[in-house]
């Protein structure tokens, strides 16, 4: 069921600060007046995750989207050594606390198809309702995992 709630242009175009022209580290979404997905929210560049943690702990009880390029490490094919390099992937998370209110937990999870659909490029989508669904040992092993 499609909630009718859409992704503003300032949205998409944070979304290509991340991808493109890696201007920002993570975006943080929210709907705005049940109606559309707007930007709360940006990390510079040099933010580690866990910076990105404590940022995000003020909405322990609220709902949010976020867009996070996250660096891992992956295996080279086709050497002998099997050396290892750091890649960045943009991980996509929808964050629907326990303790937030069923309506909003429910325009949240209606909602979060519309941004899948906006944001071509995304590597892997999430879904959270605890710290340790976002924590960054359980992020980074979905990554290595492969995508969406």
């Amino acid at each position: 069921m499609a909630s009718g709630v859409t992704v503003s242009t300032e949205s998409k175009t944070s979304f290509d600060e991340v991808k493109k022209s890696k201007k920002y580290r993570y975006i943080i979404y929210y709907i705005k007046d049940e109606k559309i997905i707007e930007v709360e929210a940006k990390g510079e560049r040099d933010v580690t995750y866990e910076d990105f943690l404590v940022t995000f702990e003020q909405y322990r009880n609220e709902c949010r989207y976020c867009v996070y390029d996250f660096p891992v490490r992956v295996a080279v094919e086709g050497s002998e050594k099997k050396p290892d390099m750091t890649v960045n992937r943009l991980v996509l998370m929808s964050w629907c606390p326990d303790k937030a209110a069923v309506k909003q937990k429910m325009m949240y999870s209606s909602s979060f198809d519309a941004l899948k659909k906006a944001f071509v490029g995304v590597y892997k989508c999430l879904q959270a309702c605890d710290s340790e669904e976002v924590s960054e040992e359980v992020v980074n092993e979905s990554l290595k995992k492969g995508g969406k």
